[in-house]
């Protein structure tokens, strides 16, 4: 675990357009916090339509770039993408033996798009050799099968099993990537000494996705060197790509398959002036990441949650959304102006009407005692309800806003006829819920716009233990 910023070496080859490669492995390791630094192996003219030629400089032009690097800078974690020769990857286990990384993250690049091999045998067997020297190796599907020397797997179960052996045989944690089977979910898990540990995902509907794995194993590499063990960092990265996906058709980069945006999470900041809601969005990822992978959300999002367990989370929403119904309405009363007043007084009521219209057709006048996370969550309210400041109970309630429109925006998609749950998810991700979202989060940049950094700290916290809250109440039993 590094100290301070993690210093991460890209070990790739080129992308002129900047959507795959040691490009974006060093917008990737910038957007997770790191220090990125980068070592050609192979120049390659391509673009969003694709590769035109490859050129490989001198290996030992290879090995005075890594030497340069190793003698003058403490490296934290280095990542490898594409190796091309088996002379290439010669030259880089020989550097890693000498220098001993305390993070290697290998991504094999083997394998293109089309499925078209783009190592020769040799540089497939030194690849194999350098999986043994990694601590996590980060291949996609037909990848995974070149070097278990299977087909291609078919299915979750297989692609699991593929993972498996390659860890027995080589030791190492393994990234498996679900992304090439179909259908909406997209998992993806680390195979490693411990077991199997999924987190959960959704398909993002859009074919901009060049430099996904370039983008994904320099993410784990950077926070691995964070200290973050891999499971809790796969499920930090696959949130931060996720966004990524969601927002690469905005970028227009290229009339073929464009790149995915590696800083989205700064977009607000850099359009607004750095609000205060961009920082807590981001001070709360790993939670938000959580959220993402716990039980009851993947079972919603694809139908599998026991039916038991659902009514007995409708429950405790109930009893929840009846007292957030009264927090909202101390927040008409500690309101600036009218048009504020307005805005949470209709929320105030609509909380009854969301119980009524979903939570009593579901489970009728159900009375259960509430358990410890709504106990525990109400309590939180009513500190900062004693408090009196209506900046920090702004802060404070718009988790329960902005948190359900995310995963309503991203899991509504998934909802159809059939669907056992397709009720919940078209009620968050309805477009009105994501307008009055958006309102709060408003309100809230301007509460935070005029408040003293005492304050801001103040609604910041407010914010992240509501955050908190809402985890503990998505996991309860």
């Amino acid at each position: 675990m590094t100290a301070g910023i993690p210093r991460v070496l890209s070990i790739a080859g080129t992308d002129p357009t900047g959507g795959a490669g040691i490009q974006a492995d060093l917008k990737s390791i910038g957007a997770l916090g790191g220090y990125g630094m980068a070592v050609v192996t192979v120049l390659v003219a391509q673009n969003t339509r694709g590769v035109r030629t490859l050129h490989a400089p001198p290996t030992a032009f290879l090995d005075e770039q890594l030497r340069a690097v190793s003698d003058d800078v403490e490296i934290d974690a280095v990542k490898i993408g594409m190796l091309l020769s088996g002379e290439i990857a010669g030259v880089v286990e020989a550097w890693l033996t000498r220098v001993r990384p305390p993070v290697v993250v290998l991504d094999p690049v083997m394998v293109a798009t089309s499925g078209d091999r783009l190592l020769d045998a040799e540089a497939v067997a030194a690849v194999r050799r350098l999986c043994r020297r990694a601590h996590l190796v980060t291949p996609n599907l037909p990848e995974l099968a070149v070097l278990v020397d299977a087909a291609p797997a078919a299915s979750w179960p297989q692609a699991v099993a593929q993972a498996e052996r390659l860890h027995r045989e080589t030791g190492t944690a393994v990234l498996l990537k679900g992304g090439h089977l179909d259908g909406a979910a997209s998992p993806d898990a680390i195979v490693d000494a411990d077991g199997v540990h999924e987190v959960s995902g959704i398909r993002v509907m859009t074919r901009h996705t060049h430099g996904t794995g370039c983008s994904l194993s320099s993410a784990m590499a950077t926070l691995g060197a964070a200290g973050m063990p891999w499971p809790a960092a796969l499920a930090r990265a696959k949130a931060w790509l996720t966004g990524a996906l969601q927002h690469a058709d905005a970028l227009r980069v290229g009339e073929g398959d464009g790149p995915v945006d590696h800083f989205h999470e700064l977009r607000p900041a850099l359009r607004d002036g750095a609000p205060w809601s961009a920082g807590v969005w981001r001070l709360t990822s790993t939670v938000r990441a959580d959220v993402d992978a716990c039980d009851l959300v993947t079972g919603l999002g694809d139908g599998s949650l026991d039916l038991d367990r659902f009514h007995r989370y409708l429950a405790q929403d109930a009893l929840y959304l009846r007292a957030y119904s009264r927090v909202l309405a101390r927040a008409a009363e500690l309101a600036a102006d009218g048009q504020e007043r307005a805005f949470w007084t209709e929320a105030s009521a609509s909380c009854l009407l969301e119980e009524e219209r979903l939570h009593r057709v579901r489970i009728g006048e159900a009375h259960p005692e509430p358990g410890p996370a709504t106990r525990g969550y109400l309590a939180h309210f009513d500190r900062v309800v004693a408090g009196g400041s209506s900046a920090e109970l702004v802060a404070a309630v718009l988790p329960c806003f902005w948190l359900y429109a995310d995963l309503g925006t991203r899991l509504a998609p998934l909802a159809h006829d059939a669907h056992p749950y397709a009720d919940w998810l078209r009620a968050y991700g309805d477009p009105a819920f994501a307008e009055a979202t958006r309102r709060a989060i408003a309100i809230a940049d301007a509460a935070a716009a005029a408040a003293s950094p005492d304050d801001r700290d103040r609604m910041s916290a407010a914010f992240e233990r509501s955050m908190r809250h809402e985890l503990a109440f998505f996991d309860a039993p």
